[in-house]
């Protein structure tokens, strides 16, 4: 009985450091930023850790063209691309969190999310 106690206690002491590292990640993924860039830096688009489009530069030459099809692709791959990237980071910053706690399903948790983990290659 006591030694369930004892899990119980280490348990409790670890979700409240999870939800420690949690409130620092969060804050920490707004600072996280990641760029794309497409058509040869003719577009490029800026994302936080949180996933937000913060920024997004077009070169005049690409509107004045005026190829509406080719700028929508620019900035769709621009965009996909710095969303790989800050995946990437959000993935790296979510290991460093966990650090060596075992917590089964994370990693499948997190690749639903789009934020990297899971067993499948990125």
């Amino acid at each position: 009985m006591l030694k369930g106690l004892g899990n119980i206690a280490s348990l409790m002491k670890n979700a409240q450091e999870m939800q420690s590292r949690m409130s620092a990640m969060q804050e920490n993924l707004g600072k996280i930023r990641a760029e794309g860039t497409a058509g040869g830096g003719m577009v490029t688009v800026e994302v936080t850790g949180k996933q937000q489009i913060v920024n997004c530069k077009i070169e005049q030459s690409l509107i004045d063209d005026g190829d509406r099809e080719m700028l929508e692709d620019l900035i769709v791959a621009a965009t996909n691309q710095a969303l790989k990237k800050v995946q990437e980071a959000t993935a790296t910053e979510m290991a460093g969190l966990t650090g060596d706690m075992n917590l089964p399903g994370l990693g499948d948790a997190l690749s639903q999310l789009g934020l990297g983990g899971g067993n499948s290659a990125t």
